[in-house]
């Protein structure tokens, strides 16, 4: 399979890439925002294009739901649908084998859910997952695969390498058969805090052979430094010229130490789910927000809803160049929009939060590849 992935630039162990893709080159690494459903929350398409992602992530399971693969097949796929231009990557639906946990039956063959919509049986197969994505018609497809959470004994880590290997070659299978776009597919690693299992796990998938790997069922409780271990375990087994995945990550500083580990690809709801509660990422100084030896990303936290931005005149981040500051937003107007439940509070502060998070990738990118120039 030819993952059309060049790597252009390394430093240290951290690299910098471009990845051809059916709806255009990817630079790498790169922060995916989360469209789950088709939409980022509370953001346009326009508002997307003015941020710049170079790729953004939807889920299979739900847009299987809703609007169903019919909508899909009638518009010619997500990207005419929600009129996105650029790459797409979709989740298998592997995720809800976890999250829906008490709503599911897990078997050899694959799930079966019951909506969380209206509660009606869905058996969800790897061959499924790859019929909508299809229908779909993402750039990146994901395996169907399968990870018990955190904290997983040895026996349930055991496990959900043997149904995630055996899924996966099932989902190589029908992609062939239904892919004509040329998307890619991506296997995902599994072996929850075990070291040797992640190696195990990175071993099958890549005999198998992707156009990427991903590392799943992190960022799902552990402490930060059994991430990056599982990270260090995993990475030496996987192909130095196919794109490597951390799902569901995470933090700012997350992003760089993973970067720094050889990452390529990252996707976290933080941003937007943070954004729409209040909690809002912004430069700690003047400083550069990452400075070139990759050592630190210099933000900090608030909360946006609190009482001592009531009268707070200062734009919403003074370093900041997004809509939402260049515009001269006040904290303390920000904040009476929370107050009074007006939805421009939540698009405000996405649009922010976003923006800091492909700002941060985007230096880290820079940084990498200045340093081979």
């Amino acid at each position: 399979m030819n993952s059309a992935f060049n790597v252009v630039a390394t430093l240290g162990s951290a690299r910098s890439g471009d990845l051809t893709l059916p709806h255009g080159v990817v630079q790498t690494p790169v922060f995916m925002p989360i469209a789950t459903k088709g939409a980022v929350k509370y953001l346009s398409q326009e508002d997307l294009d003015a941020l710049g992602p170079e790729i953004i992530l939807s889920n299979t399971y739900h847009l299987y739901l809703r609007p169903g693969v019919d909508v899909l097949n009638e518009f010619g796929g997500l990207h005419a649908l929600m009129n996105w231009k650029k790459p797409i990557l979709t989740d298998s639906g592997g995720f809800q084998v976890f999250s829906l946990a008490k709503l599911r039956k897990l078997t050899d063959d694959g799930v079966t859910f019951n909506s969380h919509i209206d509660g009606r049986e869905i058996h969800f197969t790897p061959e499924l997952s790859m019929d909508i994505q299809a229908a779909i018609g993402s750039d990146i497809w994901m395996a169907f695969d399968y990870f018990p959470g955190y904290p997983a004994t040895r026996a349930d880590a055991q496990r959900s390498i043997d149904l995630t290997t055996a899924w996966a070659e099932r989902s190589l299978n029908r992609q062939k058969e239904v892919n004509v776009t040329n998307s890619k597919l991506f296997g995902i690693v599994q072996g929850s805090s075990f070291k040797d299992l992640r190696a195990e796990s990175a071993q099958q998938l890549t005999e198998l052979g992707f156009d990427g790997y991903a590392i799943g069922g992190l960022a799902v409780g552990e402490p930060s430094e059994v991430m990056y271990e599982m990270i260090e375990a995993t990475e030496p087994y996987l192909p130095s010229d196919r794109p490597r995945y951390l799902m569901g990550v995470g933090q700012p500083e997350q992003l760089l130490e993973a970067a720094k580990r050889g990452i390529d690809m990252f996707d976290c709801v933080l941003p937007t789910r943070n954004a729409r509660h209040g909690q809002v990422y912004i430069h700690a100084s003047d400083e550069p927000l990452v400075p070139a030896d990759l050592s630190t990303v210099n933000y900090k936290k608030i909360t946006i809803k609190a009482a001592q931005y009531k009268i707070d005149k200062q734009v919403l981040d003074p370093y900041c160049d997004c809509l939402t500051c260049s515009a001269g937003y006040a904290r303390g107007y920000i904040r009476h929009l929370f107050t009074v439940n007006e939805a421009l509070a939540q698009r405000l502060t996405t649009i922010h939060n976003v923006s800091l998070y492909l700002k941060t990738m985007r230096l880290i990118r820079t940084h990498i590849r200045a340093h081979n120039e």
